[in-house]
């Protein structure tokens, strides 16, 4: 039987217009590990993008290779990482920071986000325990942009996380792995130049948002990790034809694709959450980008968990269940008629 997939968004291939290009340089023959001049040429369109002209720019095979080979850059043997109890690294990456060797160290969180003011709590406890010596030092602070929630740090919220940070000499590290739908948001006040100026590393999300694979990890000041591409190497997120990650993101920023691709994705998550509304369901929690997560009592996930396929999220109690729908880049009208239609 057929069902709708709306579980995620990276179900489909990839945008045509990087088949295209991956197509057209087939049988091209070039150096390797992200060495050629199509790679270069997209660090160069990346670091206009960014408007950081010294950024330091690395393709890597996925997310958790990214976040997991970052954050372990980043840290001392001695030091964890800071994240919202619901972070990705906290909750979905099967301890991959944890298996290098850093503990992460959850904050609570207020729809996914974690603010300034609890880093700093964090940090001022910290430094007054007599016994820190005994304890993980807090080295870096782990965000999302958009969080696991879909929510959005607004650009007032990232600056007073990066002073923060700054004041405590933490590393600021934001994942974007749906950077794409957040930058498409007509809610997100937080620029790409934004994330270069504010965070000490971040990286721009491809798996999620039109490619078939890999994520453009940026360290705005160079140098700040010596030996990146030999740690890369280390952590098995180094591609030997890392021609095929820059075509695609070579494309990814050309003519602002990337800055727009995110956007019908919002569009069709805004129209289906305002038609399951109007259809008397009730939202699990709001976001104003291309997820929408709807709670549902179980005779009715279980009927229509027959017509499509949804991401499990939480169960708040003994009849209900609370599912994530996930529009992507590739959501088409017809996908979001159908799926209004069967619920």
């Amino acid at each position: 039987m057929h069902r709708l997939n709306f579980a995620s968004d990276y179900t489909e291939g990839a945008h045509p217009k990087i088949m295209e290009a991956l197509a057209a340089t087939n049988m091209m023959k070039t150096s390797g590990y992200g060495t050629d001049e199509i790679s270069e040429r997209a660090r160069e369109k990346i670091r206009l993008a960014c408007s950081c002209p010294d950024a330091e720019v690395y393709f890597l095979s996925g997310g958790t290779q990214a976040n997991m080979t970052v954050i372990d850059a980043l840290l001392a043997p001695y030091e964890g990482v800071v994240a919202a109890e619901t972070g990705h690294i906290s909750s979905h990456e099967a301890g991959a920071i944890e298996f290098t060797g850093h503990k992460v160290l959850t904050l609570p969180h207020e729809l996914g986000k974690i603010s300034a003011e609890s880093v700093k709590r964090l940090m001022e406890a910290f430094l007054a325990d007599g016994n820190r010596e005994h304890t993980v030092f807090p080295g870096a602070v782990y965000i999302s942009q958009p969080t696991e929630f879909g929510t959005l740090y607004s650009l007032k919220e990232l600056e007073e996380l990066s002073q923060v940070c700054r004041e405590y000499s933490l590393r600021l590290y934001c994942d974007g792995a749906r950077l794409a739908y957040a930058l498409g948001s007509c809610e997100n006040t937080v620029t790409l130049p934004d994330l270069a100026r504010l965070c000490d590393v971040f990286y721009i999300g491809g798996t999620k948002c039109g490619t078939l694979f890999g994520e453009a990890v940026v360290i705005p000041r160079k140098g700040l990790i010596p030996h990146f591409f030999t740690i890369i190497k280390q952590h098995g997120a180094l591609l030997a034809k890392g021609r095929i990650a820059g075509v695609q993101f070579d494309t990814l920023f050309t003519e602002g694709l990337y800055e727009s691709i995110g956007a019908p994705a919002v569009k069709a998550a805004k129209r289906i959450k305002e038609a399951l509304i109007a259809k008397g369901c009730e939202l699990y929690l709001d976001c104003p980008t291309n997820q929408i997560f709807v709670l549902l009592d179980d005779e009715k996930y279980n009927e229509l968990s027959e017509k499509v396929v949804m991401s499990f999220w939480d169960k708040p109690d003994e009849s209900h269940t609370a599912v994530r729908i996930a529009a992507s880049w590739a959501t088409t009208e017809a996908d979001v008629n159908e799926l209004i239609n069967v619920f």
